[in-house]
């Protein structure tokens, strides 16, 4: 790569943090010189120079909103992360079943298969009648993740997780390998795009439990901090925060207090 490819390779890894909060340090060079690659062969741009300068140009929306789905992570499945499903099944659950309106957030949802798996578990723990009064809303940076998961359908890789039973209650087979979501649980899950680096975030009515899984890690400690603190203020009082394990809340100092690994809840609890 010549300087001033790898000018416009740093020039794009400060406009991705800057423009999305995604932070690629230098061990991920390499994946996101490989995630580049296919936005140029897709709009036939012949070097990371030629596609840093059409980003800085500011006057080609298609190819920036390219860019920000091929830098982030899409890879999802469904039940996912088996313990911490567990923990808002027996801890979070219990608290929202008496509420006449459950509203949960998946943040950073890809295809869906985060907030399907919410709903599958709410029609599982409390049936039809708490599961017609939840609303469950997905968000995505990318556009391309938003519309599949408003379809609802799946590949047999995604839900080889799902138990065989799950499976066949909320699962049909619409095609070689194909899956749809049950319209049931379809209809609870409503899917946006939004970039979490833009706050104030857009809500008029505040979350109960927000899942923002498997993304923190990907923004540098302020941006973390910022979106925590942003996520924060659009959850009720009492209300729940679900990350991963591996991403420590605790030690950014913002407002939630932590309940356990993955598990923090807002205000004096």
């Amino acid at each position: 790569m010549n300087a001033a490819q790898e000018i416009e390779l740093e020039n794009i890894r400060g406009w991705l943090s800057t423009r999305c909060g995604i932070h690629y340090p230098d061990k991920k060079r390499e994946l996101l010189i490989q995630r580049l690659s296919r936005v140029q062969r897709a709009f036939n741009i012949d070097s990371i120079a030629d596609l840093g300068q059409r980003i800085r140009s500011g006057s080609d929306g298609e190819i920036e909103l390219a860019v920000m789905h091929a830098a982030s992570t899409n890879h999802t499945y469904f039940f996912r992360e088996l313990d911490t499903l567990d923990q808002f099944r027996n801890m979070i659950l219990p608290t929202l079943q008496g509420k006449p309106e459950i509203r949960i957030w998946s943040a950073a949802c890809s295809t869906g298969d985060e907030a399907y798996t919410i709903a599958i578990l709410i029609a599982e723990a409390l049936g039809d009648a708490g599961l017609a009064r939840t609303s469950i809303l997905g968000t995505d940076i990318s556009q391309p993740v938003v519309q599949r998961a408003e379809a609802g359908v799946f590949g047999e890789r995604q839900i080889e997780r799902v138990p065989d039973y799950i499976r066949r209650k909320y699962f049909s087979p619409i095609g070689v390998g194909q899956f749809q979501i049950v319209k049931k649980i379809r209809d609870r899950c409503t899917f946006r795009r939004l970039n979490l680096k833009v706050q104030p975030y857009p809500f008029r009515n505040k979350f109960q439990v927000v899942f923002c899984r498997n993304v923190l890690y990907y923004f540098d400690i302020p941006d973390q901090k910022a979106t925590l603190e942003a996520i924060h203020n659009v959850t009720e009082d009492g209300g729940w925060l679900v990350t991963s394990v591996t991403e420590r809340v605790r030690d950014l100092g913002t407002p939630w207090k932590t309940i356990s690994s993955g598990l923090s809840r807002k205000g004096n609890v």
